[in-house]
């Protein structure tokens, strides 16, 4: 069984396509329906790209 995805696995991401590979649902086949997989994917997903435009913003605070 796969790992749960967590935000900090935003780090593994460099770029777009990066983004499908690290999102990862482990219990996928168990949704009552393909609908309700996609839209986890799509909140797992959200929550790693909001941890990283947030990770983004806090190393560009520093960096001026």
């Amino acid at each position: 069984m796969p790992q749960r995805t967590y935000p900090k696995d935003a780090s593994k991401i460099h770029s777009a396509s990066d983004l499908e590979d690290v999102v990862v649902d482990k219990r996928a086949h168990w949704r009552a329906n393909n609908a309700k997989a996609r839209r986890r994917q799509r909140r797992y997903k959200k929550k790693v790209v909001t941890h990283l435009v947030n990770e983004l913003y806090i190393n560009e605070e520093f960096d001026q």
